[in-house]
């Protein structure tokens, strides 16, 4: 039975962001949406020896678009970016371990668009941490009107049979039109994670998956769900 989610790009993100991938056959990046400011679309959280720490990419103020369609105004941001890893980071166990991957993407690439600098760092987590999971794009299917008419028809077109949404979509979310379709919906359950060695005083859950990869390394996936 195949399982698939749908959700938005983000700038690096958490550890959930990457068990709901790795709890699915197929997980599509549905920035087909409306671009929503001071989100999780072009932001992030780090630690750093005076607290939490926001690493954001610049994408301009105009909010009336699609994420798609978001461009990334001042490419300062990829060197700024990886110094501020740097710095926090670079006495992290297995920083020097991860960081080869990570300054290429920081370092080599040009960025332009938001959603597909996004999706290359998801990608180049998820080889980091064996999840194979197969990642889409939701312009790859055929969207008709109406949100969760959306949702049904990308499962009924990627032939999935159960559908896994985090817990905020509750709130809007039709299961009866899944349930008439012959689609499963199941709710991803975000909490019980323990904690891992971690610099920078108190444990903190809702930061960067960096910060998980940099501090246990190939042991990373250990503190995740699977």
């Amino acid at each position: 039975m195949k399982k698939i989610a749908i959700s938005q790009s983000n700038y690096i993100p958490w550890k959930g962001y990457f068990d709901l991938i790795a709890a699915v056959d197929e997980f599509v990046l549905y920035d087909d949406m409306q671009f929503t400011k001071n989100d999780w679309r072009n932001r992030n959280k780090i630690k750093a020896p005076d607290g939490l720490k926001w690493l954001t990419v610049p994408v301009g103020q105009d909010i009336n678009r699609r994420i798609r369609d978001v461009t990334i105004a001042d490419p300062r941001w990829q060197n700024k970016h990886w110094k501020a890893l740097t710095a926090n980071y670079g006495n992290a166990r297995y920083f020097n371990i991860i960081s080869p991957r990570l300054s290429r993407l920081y370092l080599e690439y040009n960025h332009i668009n938001l959603s597909d600098a996004n999706r290359l760092f998801i990608e180049e987590i998820c080889e980091y941490l064996s999840i194979g999971t197969i990642i889409s794009s939701s312009w790859d299917y055929q969207l008709p009107i109406g949100k969760t008419e959306r949702l049904v028809s990308i499962c009924q077109q990627a032939g999935a049979a159960e559908y896994i949404s985090g817990p905020a979509a509750r709130s809007y979310l039709d299961e009866d039109l899944f349930a008439r379709n012959g689609i499963k919906v199941t709710w991803f359950d975000y909490s019980g994670y323990i904690e891992y060695p971690q610099l920078w005083g108190a444990f903190e859950h809702g930061v960067s998956i960096l910060d998980l990869l940099f501090n246990c390394g190939q042991d990373s996936r250990k503190f995740m769900k699977g």
